[in-house]
């Protein structure tokens, strides 16, 4: 009955587009989205790391905190509570003296945990218990130095305000820098001192991996992984107010344009999962085009046990990512808020 009196009350709050798809597709959405947080929550170990890939990194217990989060589920009550504050608990545990987010990386380096862990405690600061609020908003302030850090190396021209693997990397990659950036916008909503500068050559760089005439973004190059990362450059223009844009319609073309070549992608999960906000973002046609797509292909694809398998990252990334994905629209978290203007 809870659940029945949430998803009315986000309905009110949807503009007419997207209270079209969720009455379509509320009464699938919800009990996939339940069934995933049922699964996340059996196979979180008990220091609050995960089993399968990347399980004991920092970016994996991350992204199933924020996947409980999304459904409005909080660490100071509710069914999910406990696995909620051993995410947070398991964070706090592995940042290191230089402020990064640590753990069993398995991967090429830690700025993609740091920064996966950073957004969740971001989006989770203000609804923890006195005293790990005070734990996390410490931790905080140290990650996102080490993050607007990471930026300020100096780097080849092509590079300048981008993120790599490492926090000393002298190169960049847009997907980092995706990461990175939404973190810094999450902070900023939460209040924290995130210089315009950062967020301004952020963008910066992710321009200079935009293709102005097809409408994509690519990875260390223009054209690299266009389909993967479009949505990903997107939705950091959207965050970062370049609403209504030429290139952002044109951005949001591409994806649906696209959709084809996401299918059997090595990177679906992940694309799937930026694609959904920032098609959420843009809204109207955009969110109602891709929302058909996304529910049809991917409910079908949810195993017994709950889970989704995303071929890049295993069974807890995919069905953490994917419950993302489903719940853009519940609007539960931050950084999933829209400028409705």
């Amino acid at each position: 009955m809870k659940r029945l009196y949430l998803g009315l009350f986000m309905l009110l709050l949807l503009p007419a587009a997207g209270q079209e798809i969720y009455r379509k597709w509320f009464d699938q959405i919800d009990p996939a989205a339940e069934r995933a947080l049922a699964y996340l929550a059996r196979e979180q170990k008990p220091d609050g790391s995960f089993p399968d890939a990347y399980g004991n990194s920092c970016g994996i217990p991350a992204l199933a905190g924020m996947a409980w989060l999304s459904k409005g589920y909080l660490p100071t009550d509710g069914p999910y509570a406990t696995e909620l504050n051993r995410v947070i608990d398991y964070l706090l545990k592995h940042q290191n003296d230089d402020g990064v987010f640590e753990g069993g990386e398995g991967g090429a380096g830690p700025m993609y945990s740091h920064t996966i862990a950073t957004l969740f405690l971001s989006e989770v600061s203000g609804m923890t218990d006195e005293v790990r609020q005070e734990k996390v908003a410490k931790a905080l302030k140290r990650a996102l130095s080490l993050i607007l850090r990471a930026q300020a190396v100096k780097k080849p021209d092509k590079d300048q305000g981008g993120w790599r693997y490492h926090p000393n990397s002298r190169d960049s990659d847009t997907s980092c820098s995706g990461w990175a950036l939404m973190a810094l916008k999450s902070a900023r909503l939460n209040g924290a001192a995130v210089p315009d500068a950062a967020i301004r050559e952020a963008l910066d760089y992710l321009y200079r991996h935009f293709h102005p005439q097809e409408g994509h973004f690519g990875y260390t190059m223009i054209g690299a992984n266009r389909s993967s990362l479009t949505g990903m450059g997107l939705l950091c223009l959207e965050l970062c107010g370049r609403h209504g844009r030429p290139e952002t319609l044109l951005a949001g073309d591409y994806v649906l344009d696209n959709l084809h070549r996401l299918q059997g992608n090595p990177y679906e999960s992940y694309a799937n999962y930026y694609n959904a906000q920032a098609m959420f973002q843009l809204g109207g046609s955009y969110w109602k085009t891709y929302a058909d797509w996304m529910y049809q292909r991917y409910l079908k694809l949810q195993g017994e046990d709950g889970s989704w398998h995303a071929r890049e990252g295993g069974r807890i990334y995919g069905t953490a990512i994917t419950t993302l994905a489903f719940t853009v629209p519940y609007r539960q978290l931050p950084i999933y808020q829209r400028d409705e203007e």
